[in-house]
């Protein structure tokens, strides 16, 4: 991708992705059908039929398809454009995706391990905070999100950040009812509100969910990764077994800083970042530190993909 080899491959986080907005590009991507092929015959069902059926975001199937479309267009950009990256980097839920593009696990066992993560959290968030919910923003001015907070402290409303994105865009896990007032004093501070998502992530108050995904872990062969990954967390790099391990589960209690994880890159010397996925946040964030080849959906198409 560049000449000194100086890239690396950043796996977005999750966005909504429902089967409307990606059915037709599954079924039509010889890539996507090599993963779902081996995803199916993992989980014993057809992954495009269940992912059409529930057709909502962040069902199991949803997320078992987004890691699918991440691996399949990293394949692609692995043979059209030479993807061979010094460093990954899997903010958020993109995690799941680094972990097969690694080697950490093979694909088959990165999909079970999907499906028991999406089960488990869905039993979880059953049963206990019932309430919560993350509320995303953007535009928002640093100490304008300190006076908000602030705020809503003296209110008396718990609320943990949950993502500090750079350029103004945050997140916030709160009780549901009062996302109305903190959007409210987001757009007092000349912020943006963007979307609310069920289940809420990465907060301090889920070490139990924690604790209930560490033996899920233990059951599945993780291995060294064969390239470095790059912490979403606080930018360590990660580079044994148990470190990824441990930069899984502690991403549900632990926010993401991607700037933290942009500087690591930088001070690696990395000049280009591929962003293989649906379009997401993360290939215009990583546009203020990097070159970028966004490979997606909507450019995957012959002479449709670009360098931006």
């Amino acid at each position: 991708m560049t000449a000194d080899g100086a890239s690396a491959v950043v796996f977005p986080g999750m966005a909504p992705s429902n089967y409307a907005s990606v059915g037709a590009f599954m079924r039509a991507d010889p890539y996507v059908r090599r993963r779902l092929a081996i995803a199916d015959e993992a989980l014993g069902y057809s992954l495009i039929d269940r992912f059409r059926a529930e057709d909502r975001d962040y069902a199991e199937a949803g997320h078992i398809a987004f890691v699918v479309n991440c691996i399949a267009l990293a394949d692609r950009s692995t043979d059209r454009y030479g993807l061979d990256p010094r460093l990954c980097v899997g903010p958020s839920f993109g995690q799941m995706a680094s972990i097969a593009f690694t080697g950490v696990l093979p694909f088959a066992d990165l999909v079970r391990l999907t499906a028991e993560i999406s089960r488990c959290e869905r039993e979880y968030f059953a049963e206990h905070h019932r309430d919560l919910v993350t509320s995303f923003f953007f535009r928002t001015p640093e100490d304008g999100l300190r006076h908000v907070l602030e705020r809503m402290d003296t209110g008396g409303v718990w609320c943990d950040v949950s993502c500090f994105l750079g350029d103004g865009f945050y997140a916030v896990t709160l009780p549901e009812d009062r996302v109305e007032a903190l959007e409210a004093a987001i757009r007092e501070v000349r912020g943006v509100p963007l979307y609310t998502m069920r289940p809420p992530v990465h907060c301090r108050a889920f070490g139990a969910l924690r604790e209930r995904l560490r033996p899920v872990l233990e059951r599945f062969p993780f291995a060294a990764p064969r390239i470095p990954l790059v912490s979403d967390q606080d930018g360590a790099v990660v580079d044994s077994a148990e470190g990824v391990a441990g930069l899984v589960l502690d991403g549900f209690v632990r926010p993401v800083r991607w700037n933290d994880a942009a500087a690591t890159m930088q001070r690696e010397g990395i000049g280009t970042v591929c962003v293989p996925g649906p379009s997401s946040l993360f290939d215009r964030l990583s546009r203020r530190y990097f070159d970028v080849l966004a490979v997606n959906p909507e450019t995957c198409s012959p002479g449709a993909d670009r360098t931006a």
